[in-house]
C-alpha cells in the first residue's frame, strides 16, 4: 500500500475528473472473458489531436488494460502541441504502439478511418486520447463478440450504474436526441449512438467504407451498421466526462451536422451486404523520430 499512495495522490491531482481506479489483473479480464481470449488480438484506435496534457497516461492505461494481444494505433491528427513527440517516445518504449500521421488536421472521423484500415486484430475499439472512457471497461465491450454474439457493441454511457460525472444539462438533451432520430430512421434501439466506446470484428469495421471526416463518423457508421443488418449489442459503460476548460472539443455546430449525417445516410445509403475496404493512399507510417518541433 505504501507505493500506490504517491501514484494515487499524482493522478487525482493531474486529473482532477476522473477518480483513481486500481487497474483489474490481467488474470481477472482473462477469467471474465474465458479460454478463447488468448488466441486473439485487439486493435485499440486511438485518434489524437492536442492531447499531451492526457495521452501518456491514457497510452500506458490502454497497454495496462489489455486482456489480450494488442496493437495500440495512435492517428496523429496534425496536431500543434507536443503530442507528436509524446508518441514518438512511446513508440520507442512500447513495441505494441503504431504511430500513424496526418500532415494537417482532418477530423476525428478522419482519424479513426486511417486507424481501422491499418487494423490487424480480431477486433477493433475506438479509445478517445482524454480521459472520458475507461478502458477497464475492455472486457464488457469484447465479451459479446468473443462469444460469437455480435459483430459490433457499443458501449453506452446511459444504460450503466457505474459512476457518470454530472456536467452539461444541454449536451444530454442532444445526445438523447439524435440518439431517437437515429433509432427512428434505423428501426434499431440503441440507447446511446453518440458514444465513443464501439468495438467492432475487423472484417466487419474495414468492409463498411466511412465519409465523415469529423464527428459525424458516429451517426455515419450507425445508418451504415444498422443498413447491413448487423448483429449490435450494448453494454453499460462508466464516463468521466470532460469540460470545455479541460479540452472538450465537440460543440452545437457539431450536433447539426450529426442531424444532417443521419438524414443523409438513411436516405442515401442502400441495404448492402459488406465488402472488403479499398487500402487507402497517402498514409505513412511514423518511424522513430530524433526530433520533433513543437508548433506552439
Amino acid at each position: 500500500m505504501r507505493g500506490r499512495k504517491p501514484h494515487r495522490a499524482k493522478c487525482r491531482k493531474s486529473f482532477s475528473h476522473v477518480p483513481y481506479r486500481r487497474p483489474r489483473l490481467k488474470s481477472e479480464l482473462c477469467f471474465k472473458l474465458g479460454p478463447p481470449f488468448h488466441a486473439m488480438k485487439l486493435s485499440v484506435v486511438m485518434p489524437v489531436y492536442n492531447e499531451e496534457s492526457t495521452l501518456r497516461y491514457m497510452v500506458e492505461r490502454v497497454l495496462a488494460m489489455a486482456p489480450m494481444e494488442m496493437e495500440l494505433i495512435c492517428v496523429d491528427d496534425g496536431s500543434r502541441d507536443r503530442s507528436r513527440e509524446i508518441l514518438d517516445d512511446l513508440h520507442r518504449e512500447h513495441s505494441s504502439v503504431r504511430v500513424l500521421l496526418h500532415e494537417h488536421n482532418m477530423g476525428k472521423g478522419a482519424a479513426i478511418r486511417t486507424g481501422i484500415r491499418a487494423a490487424t486484430g480480431d477486433f477493433v475499439v475506438i479509445q478517445d486520447a482524454d480521459l472520458e472512457y475507461d478502458p477497464v471497461e475492455y472486457p464488457n465491450l469484447l465479451e459479446p463478440l468473443i462469444q460469437g454474439k455480435a459483430d459490433v457493441v457499443y458501449g453506452s454511457r446511459f444504460l450503466s450504474g457505474r459512476p457518470h460525472r454530472v456536467l452539461y444539462f444541454w449536451h444530454s438533451v442532444g445526445n438523447r436526441a439524435l440518439t431517437l432520430l437515429s433509432n427512428m430512421l434505423t428501426d434499431i434501439n440503441l440507447s446511446d449512438m453518440e458514444t465513443c466506446y464501439k468495438a467492432f470484428r475487423r472484417e466487419v469495421i474495414q468492409s463498411i467504407p466511412t465519409e465523415e471526416n469529423r464527428f459525424g463518423f458516429e451517426p455515419e457508421i450507425t445508418v451504415k451498421i444498422a443498413k447491413r443488418r448487423l448483429r449490435i449489442y450494448e453494454v453499460g459503460i462508466s464516463y468521466w466526462g470532460r469540460t470545455y476548460e479541460e479540452g472538450k472539443k465537440i460543440g452545437w455546430r457539431d450536433g447539426v451536422r450529426a442531424l444532417w449525417v443521419l438524414l443523409k445516410y438513411s436516405i442515401k445509403e442502400p441495404r448492402v451486404s459488406p465488402r472488403p475496404m479499398d487500402v487507402q493512399a497517402g498514409v505513412h507510417e511514423a518511424a522513430p523520430q530524433k526530433q520533433v518541433s513543437n508548433a506552439d
